[in-house]
């Protein structure tokens, strides 16, 4: 497969684990006003380890994963399990539709470190491209308005420490499948939360506090048997979701994938329309459009490129027959 067909496919995967993905927001706005966040990663924890085992079962693999590489592993975990927990405070604390817009700022991250950790190439056209993609997120966020929070500062964390996963999958693609990565960082998720949990429960509830900060210090409840059922369908989501990001970051260079993850925009434009009758505001708008067009040139880019290559071993071609 050549270097366009599996940037293509890797752009796929990841529009289908944002889709995914986008779930985990709705299910967070529709139960987190009850619940700690801690309990609910404890509980889609427990459904999302054997499920991540079936995946790595459907890979043709036999008994547990296994890794060469566990330090990386564990480290990657840790980068999901602080952006899972910090993107959830945000979400408590920011509109949905503010929320996703901060998230346009981990293209960028990714783009960064995907240079300076993995060498990789970007190209003026691309860079230019994310300059204007996030050129459209500061004009959503608008820096200094009172949308400008600490649960903005929330997301931010979260995506950071996301293009710091995104790259760690990188480096373990070559040795480790999907389902191993996602089968490891969720026994670190497990683990990270029963360590927590006792420790948040110490501190108590802040109900005055931030709305980020009382949804990570709320006091456990117990759950009635159909936000029990949301809990242990996060856990699903999750896995197919990593699973999809894995293959995506896997199959593609890390740069040209990240320029994809302003779809989840519009995924989450819908998912507030149907369910809350939200519309963005023209801000909002505007600043999709231009983070859209940034996307959409890129795409533009690698078609030329490919169509540039394909006129190129077309020439080469009949120059080699006339030699004959």
């Amino acid at each position: 497969m050549n270097t366009t067909q599996s940037n293509f496919r890797g752009v796929a995967y990841l529009i289908l684990a944002l889709f995914i993905m986008s779930l985990q927001g709705v299910a967070v706005k529709f139960i987190g006003g009850d619940y700690s966040i801690m309990e609910i990663v404890l509980l889609r924890s427990v459904v999302a380890l054997p499920a991540a085992v079936v995946l790595y079962r459907l890979e043709g693999q036999r008994g547990l994963p296994t890794t060469k590489r566990p330090g990386l592993e564990y480290l990657r975990g840790l980068c999901l399990f602080i952006s899972y927990t910090t993107a959830f405070m945000g979400l408590a604390s920011l509109p949905l539709g503010e929320y996703e817009a901060i998230r346009f700022s981990a293209p960028l991250m990714i783009t960064v470190l995907s240079v300076v950790m993995l060498s990789e190439k970007v190209g003026f056209h691309r860079w230019l491209a994310l300059a204007v993609g996030f050129a459209g997120v500061l004009f959503m966020v608008r820096p200094g308005s009172a949308s400008f929070n600490l649960g903005s500062v929330f997301v931010l964390v979260a995506m950071l420490f996301y293009a710091l996963s995104v790259i760690l999958t990188r480096k373990l693609q070559a040795t480790d499948s999907s389902a191993t990565m996602g089968y490891y960082s969720t026994i670190l998720y497990l683990v990270a939360a029963l360590v927590l949990s006792p420790l948040v429960l110490l501190v108590g509830e802040m109900p005055d506090a931030q709305p980020g900060i009382a949804f990570l210090f709320r006091g456990w409840a117990m759950p009635t048997p159909l936000d029990a059922a949301i809990m242990a369908g996060l856990g699903l989501i999750w896995v197919a979701g990593m699973y999809f990001v894995a293959r995506a970051y896997s199959t593609s260079q890390a740069s040209m994938v990240a320029s994809f993850e302003y779809v989840s925009l519009p995924i989450s434009v819908m998912w507030g329309f149907l369910l809350w009758h939200e519309m963005p505001t023209w801000t909002t708008w505007a600043g999709a459009c231009l983070t859209l067009a940034g996307g959409l040139y890129i795409l533009y880019r690698e078609r030329q490129q490919r169509s540039k290559v394909i006129v190129k071993q077309s020439f080469v071609l009949m120059e080699s027959e006339q030699a004959v």
